[in-house]
């Protein structure tokens, strides 16, 4: 018989040992930058894509809403309870409604965070006579997703679509329904789906296509709807999910599908059901920050120039990146040298983090650089030199 707490700080051991031991470190965000231990950095770990979070001016504009008079119970601090109770605010209900148009689809449903949306909706949706086929690097929240499925689940080599077409031919007819389940961007790689092939294949085979958009909305597309919209695929996705905690600079996410699809969800759908819903001052800044999305084209293309330049850069020194996107990966390989690369970085201003397993695969352990709008090429410029300095020696 093993003593638990011990069996536990030999796993522990184990991590160090592996250079896979994480720890949390106290952060205070500011305008244009965050701050620890004294310091100020260039923040390139997180995912505030437009730079809206940390925006004096946004936030300035919207804080003097609230100062307006008589909406003062919008911005309230707490909703009291699930939305199925007396949680669904108004705040709630708008924005839905708004996303709805916006995307030009019947219904939109708000889920408390990305992760609570892709926890709940397959679960609700796939049965025991379901297939799921999903994408190996589909995210954590989306893999627990189809684990607390009762579907079949098959998982295709990463982009790899003529695999889903072998899948279907082989599997479809036994099946009652097909899910055919991706990131539109992909978080640690920041390379992009095909989403008109993945539609076409929906067709093809009669399945739905689930697609996480988490890492497009708001930075991608000309009016900020996601990659589907730059690829013109919108009208061929029947469940686009969104996220608010990334470009939208809040907290959040939602589903736009029909109607029928929606009214299901908010029956079934357990994270929906039985979390406290989200205060309405987090929903009233989401609805601020999606009147102004089509206004940010500028900063888009800012960001996608800064990124494909950085990527240039990486390259000309010899290191490896990958994608195409405002996620900018160096892939390092050993997790004990990623981790040393980014405490140098950071000792030069940078706040970087390192990316290790079990989050990307063994070997491919990365430094994941993510551009956000508040940034300057200048500021940028000096990182590939410095990733090589330190590569050389770690």
């Amino acid at each position: 018989m093993k003593d638990f707490s011990t069996d536990l700080a030999a796993r522990l051991e184990a991590l160090r040992r592996d250079g896979q031991l994480r720890s949390l470190v106290t952060v205070e965000h500011q305008f244009g930058g965050l701050k620890a231990g004294g310091r100020t950095y260039v923040n390139l770990a997180g995912n505030d894509y437009l730079g809206l979070a940390t925006n004096a001016d946004f936030c300035r504009a919207f804080y003097e809403a609230v100062q307006a008079g008589d909406r003062l119970a919008s911005f309230a601090l707490g909703s009291t309870a699930s939305r199925l109770m007396t949680g669904n605010t108004a705040s709630c209900t708008r924005f839905e409604e708004e996303l709805a148009r916006f995307y030009d689809r019947e219904a939109a449903l708000f889920f408390n965070s990305g992760y609570h949306i892709n926890l709940g909706i397959l679960p609700a949706l796939a049965g025991r006579n379901d297939l799921i086929v999903a994408d190996k690097l589909c995210h954590a929240s989306l893999i627990d997703g189809m684990r607390l499925s009762r579907a079949r689940v098959l998982r295709y080599p990463h982009l790899d679509y003529a695999a889903i077409e072998r899948i279907l031919a082989r599997e479809r007819a036994a099946h009652d329904h097909a899910f055919l389940v991706t990131e539109s961007i992909f978080s640690m790689d920041g390379d992009c789906a095909r989403l008109p092939e993945l539609v076409r294949l929906k067709e093809k085979w009669n399945a739905l296509l689930y697609v996480d958009e988490a890492h497009g909305v708001g930075i991608r597309g000309p009016k900020g709807l996601g990659l589907a919209e730059e690829q013109h695929a919108l009208d061929g996705i029947d469940l686009l999910i969104g996220t608010c905690g990334k470009a939208y600079g809040g907290m959040g996410a939602f589903v736009c599908a029909k109607r029928v699809i929606i009214d299901y969800l908010i029956n079934t759908a357990r994270p929906q059901i039985f979390s406290t819903s989200l205060p309405p001052v987090n929903l009233e800044w989401l609805r601020f920050v999606l009147k102004r999305l089509p206004e940010l084209n500028t900063a888009r293309k800012r960001v996608a120039d800064m990124a494909a330049r950085l990527r240039e850069a990486l390259g000309g020194l010899g290191l490896r990146t990958a994608g195409a996107s405002n996620i900018v990966p160096v892939i390092i390989g050993d997790a004990g040298r990623a981790v040393a690369v980014a405490e140098a970085l950071r000792e030069a201003g940078y706040w970087v983090s390192a990316v290790r397993p079990p989050t990307v695969p063994q070997g491919t352990s990365r430094l994941r650089l993510s551009l956000n709008a508040a940034m300057s090429w200048e500021t940028l410029a000096p990182l590939p030199k410095l990733i090589a300095q330190a590569l050389s020696t770690a």
